[in-house]
């Protein structure tokens, strides 16, 4: 079975070393007390709760899988799954960044974030359950009544209620304005809600008491397409006035799907029947509501591929150390053994380094979006409220897109690792690889999310967020442009930065005289954006290894750090080269190509 140690040593370099945010805290009066100690202390324990409870459950709940009992629409999960998640519940851990008035701890999102790297890492199918909750949560919290909130938020945020988003349908998926589901308003204020719903993560299981399911569905008078969408509050049972789950409402499960990975989370086929909602917000307005979830997800998701990566990585670098095979091109290094240990050799070496680098430089993206949410939401000064969020907006299809793609390389380049053994179920890497996969698939295809960064968050508003990020690479520039030992870092994001105007006003002038241009160039301008705020964080990393060295600081971390920057930039970082060649290709050669795809 494979082993797990929570990172966080790294994770704190990260916060408190490069990101300093205990700094951003104090000008938030929500966190003004939290300090470094407290943040430390929380997730040395959520670590231990991930790799003693989670860990251990994540391969035979991927053999065991889920079960629906067709009878009575009923879903078992996996042994030992609802058992974890009492503990759970118990540790307090489902209300860590919830709001007190509701029962929170008022935790900074940050903290919850590392928290769930670990547990996506111990075990991303149980991990999901209760992650699901945190986006329907935060949807309600923003856009709920206030007796909405008060009959769902303090069970959800206990975690004694979890919760779905109900958005795909059988016909359609992104494009939610194909909708069919029907919300038939009744005289007491609620909807009738019919419809059909699949791929609904944690749609289904006996972890909880209670399952709220958030549904979009179409009025009868509603307009056609995506402004004709409202949201509702489905409960599986129906909320009594004292708060307790009351009747069976008309929505169950009339399926589950049978998936490449994930097994251990039931991915249930939903069925409403006349089941009775509760609108969130206006109506013909709900997709307001599910953005809020929609984009809490898609940062989940970038982070459920963070925790992959990196548990990947820690088995393949023990095997490496461990396995013997052939002798160093460069002479025997273990001259006491029949052969050497696989780690001497160099791609062997690559392999490993590709996941530390996608991982560390995940781990810093992920870290700061969760800081840019916490001053979006909780920060006094308007206008960094404003910039916070916009920057975020930007950056969440690279964190959805770029850290998923990451940990597909990432995982497979790590059963790599093993050879042969990879491929096999009793070392745990494959798993890792299924699992990987649909990471780059919900929440919106990661082509959906290039054409989200340049369509809309790019073009959308001529550059202009793209230059607030390009000023802080431009103060880093600034700032260390004359140290010589700071060059092999700065050097590549100072050329990437100035190349990227250039690059992006080509695409957008190309896309204006024919739309599909912008489809063609996507994918391959989210890899170099993806590099440019991947390089900008290891620059800061390397920024801050290279002055702790240089004070006299022997701690072995910050070699490796500067070690694996150096590798980052020198063999993952030059794929922007690429990726603008064939971004610059143009359309011509995909579309026409009727008798290549006759």
């Amino acid at each position: 079975m494979p082993s797990y140690t929570p990172p966080l040593r790294d994770m704190q370099f990260v916060m408190h070393e490069v990101l300093n945010v205990s700094a951003d805290f104090a000008a938030m009066p929500v966190h003004a007390e939290i300090d470094a100690d407290t943040i430390n202390a929380v997730l040395e324990e959520g670590g231990k709760f991930a790799a003693e409870v989670l860990l251990p459950l994540n391969v035979s709940g991927d053999r065991e899988g889920c079960k629906l009992d067709q009878a009575t629409h009923e879903v078992t999960t996996p042994a030992g799954f609802k058992e974890a998640y009492a503990k759970y519940i118990e540790g307090g851990w489902a209300a860590l960044a919830c709001d007190p008035e509701f029962g929170g701890q008022g935790l900074p999102l940050v903290v919850n974030q590392c928290f769930y790297e670990m547990m996506n890492s111990a075990n991303q199918a149980w991990t999901m359950y209760p992650g699901l909750t945190h986006g329907a949560y935060a949807a309600l919290h923003t856009h709920g009544t206030t007796e909405q909130k008060a009959t769902y938020l303090h069970k959800m945020t206990s975690g004694e209620w979890t919760g779905t988003m109900c958005l795909t349908e059988p016909h359609c998926g992104t494009d939610l304005g194909l909708m069919r589901s029907k919300a038939e308003p009744q005289a007491d204020g609620t909807y009738r809600i019919t419809g059909a719903k699949i791929f609904i993560s944690a749609g289904e299981h006996d972890m909880a008491a209670n399952i709220i399911h958030l549904v979009l569905a179409r009025l009868p008078d509603a307009p056609p397409g995506i402004k004709g969408v409202s949201l509702f509050i489905v409960p599986k049972f129906n909320v009594n006035a004292d708060g307790s789950p009351g009747q069976r409402n008309g929505v169950y499960c009339g399926g589950l799907e049978h998936k490449m990975g994930i097994h251990g989370n039931a991915t249930a086929q939903i069925v409403l029947d006349g089941a009775v909602g509760t609108m969130v917000g206006q109506p013909n307005k709900g997709m307001q509501g599910m953005f809020v979830m929609m984009n809490a997800a898609r940062l989940g998701v970038g982070n459920q591929s963070l925790g992959l990566t990196e548990v990947a990585f820690q088995n393949a670098l023990a095997y490496a150390k461990d396995r013997l095979q052939m002798r160093s091109l460069s002479g025997a290094k273990a001259k006491d053994k029949p052969a050497d240990p696989i780690i001497v050799h160099p791609d062997v070496r690559k392999m490993l380094l590709t996941a530390k680098a996608y991982a560390e430089g995940g781990r810093a993206l992920m870290c700061f979006s969760s800081m840019l949410l916490e001053k979006e939401l909780n920060h006094p000064d308007e206008k960094v409220r404003k910039d916070s969020g916009e920057l975020l907006a930007m950056l969440t299809p690279i964190v959805k897109a770029f850290i998923t793609d990451n940990g597909w390389i990432s995982t497979s380049t790590c059963l790599q690792v093993f050879g042969g053994h990879g491929f096999i179920k009793e070392w745990g890497m494959e798993q890792f690889v299924r699992d990987s996969r649909i990471n780059m698939i919900y929440e919106g295809t990661n082509t959906i999310q290039s054409l989200d960064l340049l369509g809309r968050k790019v073009l959308g508003n001529n550059g202009a967020t793209l230059k607030k990020f390009g000023k802080l690479i431009g103060a880093l520039v600034a700032e260390e442009g004359v140290n010589e030992k700071m060059a092999e870092f700065i050097t590549p994001i100072a050329v990437l930065g100035e190349q990227m105007t250039k690059f992006t006003t080509e695409l957008g002038f190309k896309g204006f005289q024919n739309p599909d241009e912008v489809g063609a160039a996507a994918v391959d301008y989210l890899r170099v954006a993806g590099h440019l705020v991947f390089g900008y964080f290891w620059a800061r990393m390397a920024q801050v290894a290279l002055r702790q060295i240089a004070s006299g600081n022997t701690d072995p971390f910050y070699v490796a750090k500067l070690q694996t920057a150096r590798f980052y930039f020198a063999k993952l970082f030059p794929e922007t080269a690429t990726a603008m060649r064939t971004a610059r290709s143009g359309v011509r050669v995909l579309m026409d190509t009727e008798a290549a795809l006759a």
